[in-house]
């Protein structure tokens, strides 16, 4: 059955629900200001595409996924690719030098794995693209900026928690309303990289 927020994301323009997940994380943390360069790991289906377009107005968003989607704004540039690959990063670099920037403001990550339904493997998962999405963010964000990311709570997702806070001033781990009852879910949301 549709819920309340997939009925509200489809009046008001988004393309699913967890736009409203960016938008509370905004209200409560500030992440995007206009003008920042913000890059979206995991956009698919485009939903933090929009409002991360809204907020940076003048700005711009890299949205990357594996899967495709769909063109958003003038401001957003979408690449279908992996976040794995190797040479990742430096594609990174290349697109920021092309547009005269050295770094991102923001870097958003709602990178999910397609669940197995075994806890322990889809924990696992979650935690390998949490922390790759904080490679990349060590690599390309502007001192000063902000990150955060998706992990399915365990231990271990608390272990990466400890490594956070040595990158960044503020680190706060954030249970969303807009996240489905049940979900394991949870958000790192890192602030002033130092």
């Amino acid at each position: 059955m549709q819920d309340k927020l997939y009925r509200k994301a489809k009046r008001e323009g988004y393309r699913a629900r967890s736009a409203y997940k960016l938008l509370e994380l905004q209200r409560k943390y500030y992440l995007i200001r206009r003008g920042d360069f913000v890059l979206d790991l995991g956009c698919s289906p485009g939903s933090w595409l929009q409002v991360a377009s809204e907020l940076a107005g003048n700005g711009i968003v890299l949205g990357v996924d594996i899967s495709p989607v769909k063109p958003i704004e003038e401001n957003v540039v979408i690449w279908r690719e992996s976040v794995m690959l190797l040479d990742f990063v430096q594609k990174l670099k290349c697109f920021l030098i092309e547009r005269g920037r050295i770094n991102f403001s923001v870097v958003l990550s709602d990178m999910a794995p397609k669940t197995k339904g075994i806890p322990y493997v889809d924990q696992n998962i979650s935690l390998e693209l949490a922390m790759r999405a904080f490679g990349i963010a060590k690599e390309v964000l502007a001192q000063g900026g902000h990150f955060t990311c998706k992990v399915f709570q365990s231990k271990e997702a608390a272990d990466f928690l400890q490594q956070l806070r040595k990158s960044f001033s503020l680190v706060k781990m954030v249970s969303v309303e807009a996240t489905k009852k049940g979900s394991k879910e949870m958000y790192y949301v890192c602030l002033n990289k130092i």
